[in-house]
């Protein structure tokens, strides 16, 4: 599948994996930041933002794109960067393929499958309850999920995958059905038999649980030079919460300063 992607700098290559429902735009502050050391894509996941749909969504197919993406654009031994799904994909590629990658970076997720999160099952009730035939102005559409979604931050990000289609009519980027319909796959488990001395950073946002003291001993059998990182004062969206102390804490990893200075841009 030919992914739709961002794509910014010049040096070494990086490629930024964006989380379930996410896109690539969400990385794109942390991506510029990095672009000043290093070449980045970010690629839209399958059935996410600008990519191509498909009824098949599981972490075999987005590893496989991912191993195209690589091909398609000749990329040598990339740093991989995901987080959330983004980041067990990118754990079932280096597992897979280790000899593709430089290091691997996992924002907040864990190796081990996960029970259905509330809190995704209520963000896709509230997409797919939206009758895009009963509505002609973006106004209206955002009004219906902020009934359902309270916090913005949340109906933000729901928003941002809010596009028009014609003069009065809207859609959704990403293709919620077929997400809803095979999310039970986005809550596997790595299971993939092999293990690597890849560098690694696990990077935990503090005031999440996706990542527990318990997980790091099953991350080591995997990735036995694993390395974690919390960012206090964090949500499971570290990149929005605290994308100074992200983007320096990428650099210390990766040993190269990109790390915010006057502020975000």
């Amino acid at each position: 599948m030919k992914l739709f992607y961002r794509h910014y700098g010049e040096g070494q290559p990086v490629i930024i994996l964006h989380g379930i429902l996410g896109i690539s735009d969400n990385w794109v502050t942390i991506g510029r930041k990095l672009a000043e050391k290093f070449e980045v894509y970010i690629p839209d996941q399958r059935n996410h933002g600008q990519s191509p749909h498909s009824d098949t969504f599981s972490y075999y197919t987005l590893a496989d794109d991912l191993f195209e993406f690589l091909e398609d654009h000749q990329l040598s031994r990339p740093i991989l960067i995901g987080h959330s799904m983004g980041g067990k994909v990118a754990m079932n590629f280096t597992l897979e393929h280790p000899h593709r990658i430089e290091k691997l970076i996992v924002v907040d997720i864990s190796i081990r499958s996960y029970p259905a999160r509330q809190q995704h099952l209520d963000i896709m009730d509230a997409m797919l309850s939206v009758d895009f035939d009963q509505f002609s102005t973006r106004e209206g559409i955002e009004k219906k999920i902020r009934e359902k979604i309270i916090s913005p931050a949340v109906s933000g990000f729901i928003l941002k995958n809010l596009y028009k289609i014609g003069r009065n009519r809207f859609a959704w980027r990403l293709n919620i059905k077929s997400i809803y319909q095979n999310i039970e796959n986005v809550f596997e488990g790595v299971d993939l038999p092999y293990t690597t001395d890849i560098p690694a950073l696990f990077i935990k946002g503090g005031g999440s649980d996706y990542i527990l003291e318990d997980d790091y001993s099953l991350i080591l059998k995997k990735f036995p030079r694993a390395k974690f990182h919390t960012i206090e004062n964090a949500s499971h969206w570290v990149h929005a919460d605290q994308p100074e102390e992200l983007c320096k804490t990428l650099s210390d990893f990766l040993e190269k300063k990109c790390e915010f200075s006057g502020g975000m841009s």
